[in-house]
Parts: structure tokens; C-alpha cells; sequence
């Protein structure tokens, strides 16, 4: 396996995983659980001062002597990931600051790849603070979806010297590249500053719509009850944005009441006319008398998470991202409406509830 990552696919058709890695703008560098560099591309070459033939069998310390011996101690755990910024790394007889990510490959233990960049390529002028704000989530999106694409581009290199039996490791890997790549999308819609533009929707079609989309994925997990008053105008939404929030909040509902007796997730709409909620918009007051409440019978949220459901990376599911919350509170607000949670332990019940303003 040992060799640059040259090209070996067909000029003439779609790059193969070696083309594409080749022609990446930052150093990859393949790591054997020894912590010796098995491969190396173009831009490893030019920014280590070195070949791939002389890069290739060395140990990593011997040619990157990092300033923190952290980042050398984190780097001596296999399966550790590791993502840090503006490091002082000696290389050679010169001192510099790079970007650095390793990953480890789940399907083969104590393999790494090692990704790097100049972190003098990142420097913004400190003028602009706020265009700066406003790109943060486009640059971090940049910084992370560039290894994933480094990694993935790694497994299908593996993939071929794999027997097919073997190969559904690999596709793990794709699989999980694309996890996390889908993960930063919605990253980048929850720091996206524009709004769609809002219409009159029929409330009960987008929540039965909803509905339907939950139905299919829960396979009878819980029982989906619907409550509404057929009196109800139309709300002022984004059609597509309250769709979203109702499916998150209804799948979240399901998960949550799983382990119950008898799961269920009830939808309740109604008009509060004398307690409806009130928000500014455009300097005026805009009164929110359309409710929508989401029921469910599941044991609830850990207390110490109740004033912080609905920021980022708040989670009580073992495996969960702790944005679709945070995503919900944003569509909702954008709609100028108004998200609540609370915990009814009387009645032992889950209850989200928005509420929206009528159309005109």
C-alpha cells in the first residue's frame, strides 16, 4: 500500500478516490497505528519540504515536532480524534503555524488519516468583525468538510484491497462521512441569517403531512393522535419550515415515549384568543393565537436540561446532536412565532407547544 497518492484512475473519466486526494489543496498523510506515514500527496510534499519517497516509513514525531506535548500525547491514543488550529509545529529547521485533524479508521484500529494546512491561510483582516461573524459557519463548515472528504476518499483507497466481505467496513465509513457532513449542513442552517418568506398555510394539512413522514419512520413505535379544532384559520408560515419543525418535534416525541406502557404522541391545535402570546415584529405588536401543542407520555427530560433545551449541543439521547432543538427554535422564530416546553408530571406528560400568528 506504501506510495504517493499519484493518480491511477482514467484521464478521461471520473477521477478516482487517489486523483481527488492527489489534487486536495492540504496535506494528507496516512498514519499506521506505529505512527509511521504509510502515504503522502502533492500537498503533503510542499508543505513538509519533503517528498512522498522520503516522507513515507518515517515516524510522524521525527518530522512534525509539535510546541505542546498534548497534541504528541493525544496523537499516541489509536483511536483518538483530534481537531486544533493555529498549533506551532517545527519542521525541519523552521517553526510554523498549521491547522491540523486526525481521524481514526474505524474499520481498521490504530489507522489514522492526518490532514494539514497553513494556518497563516486562514488569516481575516480584523476590520470587518461582523462579516467575519457572519462567515464563521461557512469557514468551520470549509475546515471540517474538507477532511471528511480526505477520510472518505482514504476508505475507498482501502476498499480495494479488501475482500467484499470485508468491504461493508469501508462503506461504514462513507456512511458515517455522510452523517457528518449532513450534520454540518444543518450546522450552517442554524448560523444562516435568511429567512423564507412567509404565506398563509393551512395548519392541519402541514401536520398531518408531518404526520404521515413520522408514521412511516416510527413502524408503530407509538400511536399518533390527532386533536384539532376544524374551526382554525390559516396560520402565516413557511410552509416547508413548519413541516420541518413538526416532523423533529414529533419524532423526538416518539423516541421519548418508547419505553412506555403504551406510547402514544398526541397533536392538539386550538385558538387562544384572551391568552394569546404577543411578540414584536417590525415595531408593532403581533398577537400569537394559534397553539400547537405536541404530547407525549415518555418519562420526560432530565430536570437539569430543562432551561437549555433548545440551544446547541443540548442533548439527553446517548447518541444524539443536540441541534434539532435549536434548529426548531430558529424556524419557529423566523416564522415570528414562539416555542415552550414543559413537563406535566401530574398528568405524565411532555408537552411542546407553539404558537403561531393567523394569516391575513
Amino acid at each position: 500500500m506504501a506510495g504517493s497518492l499519484q493518480s491511477s484512475g482514467d484521464a478521461g473519466g471520473i477521477p478516482d478516490a487517489r486523483t481527488q486526494i492527489s489534487g486536495f489543496v492540504f496535506a494528507l498523510l496516512l498514519i499506521d497505528p506505529d505512527l509511521v506515514i504509510v502515504e503522502a500527496n502533492h500537498a503533503a510534499e510542499d508543505l513538509l519540504g519533503r517528498s512522498a519517497k522520503r516522507l513515507i516509513g518515517q515516524q510522524v514525531r521525527d518530522i512534525l515536532q509539535f510546541a505542546d506535548d498534548r497534541i504528541a500525547q493525544r496523537m499516541s491514543h489509536e483511536d483518538a480524534q483530534l481537531v486544533a488550529r493555529g498549533l506551532p509545529v517545527s519542521i525541519g529547521e523552521k517553526t510554523r503555524l498549521i491547522n491540523l485533524t486526525v481521524s481514526p479508521l474505524p474499520s481498521h484500529p490504530g489507522w489514522r488519516v492526518c490532514t494539514l494546512s497553513d494556518a497563516g491561510q486562514d488569516d481575516m483582516s480584523r476590520s470587518d468583525e461582523a462579516s467575519a461573524s457572519l462567515a464563521a459557519p461557512a469557514i468551520l463548515a470549509h475546515e471540517i468538510k474538507n477532511p471528511l472528504a480526505a477520510i472518505r476518499g482514504a476508505g475507498q483507497l482501502i476498499a480495494r484491497k479488501l475482500d467484499e466481505g470485508d468491504k461493508r467496513l469501508t462503506n461504514m465509513i462513507a456512511d458515517e462521512v455522510d452523517r457528518i457532513a449532513r450534520l454540518i449542513d444543518r450546522m450552517q442552517e442554524l448560523g444562516s441569517s435568511k429567512q423564507e418568506p412567509l404565506a398563509p398555510v393551512n395548519l392541519h394539512q402541514s401536520i398531518r403531512s408531518a404526520m404521515a413522514t413520522v408514521r412511516a419512520a416510527a413502524k408503530d413505535r407509538a400511536e399518533l393522535v390527532e386533536e384539532f379544532d376544524p374551526s382554525l384559520p390559516d396560520v402565516s408560515a413557511n410552509k416547508d419550515a413548519l413541516e420541518q419543525v413538526l416532523i423533529n418535534l414529533l419524532s423526538n416525541a416518539v423516541d421519548a415515549c418508547e419505553g412506555a406502557e403504551s406510547p402514544e404522541v398526541m397533536v392538539r391545535t386550538r385558538f387562544v384568543s384572551g391568552l394569546a402570546a404577543n411578540v414584536m415584529r417590525l415595531g408593532r405588536s403581533v398577537r400569537l393565537p394559534i397553539e400547537v401543542t405536541i404530547y407525549d407520555n415518555g418519562p420526560g427530560l432530565d430536570p437539569d436540561l430543562g432551561d437549555h433545551i433548545f440551544e446547541p449541543f443540548v442533548t439527553s439521547k446517548k447518541n444524539g446532536q443536540g441541534l434539532g432543538l435549536a434548529l426548531v427554535k430558529k424556524l419557529v422564530a423566523d416564522m415570528g412565532g414562539r416555542i415552550s416546553y414543559r413537563r406535566d408530571e401530574a398528568r405524565g406528560l411532555t408537552l411542546f407547544r407553539i404558537h403561531l400568528a393567523r394569516a391575513d
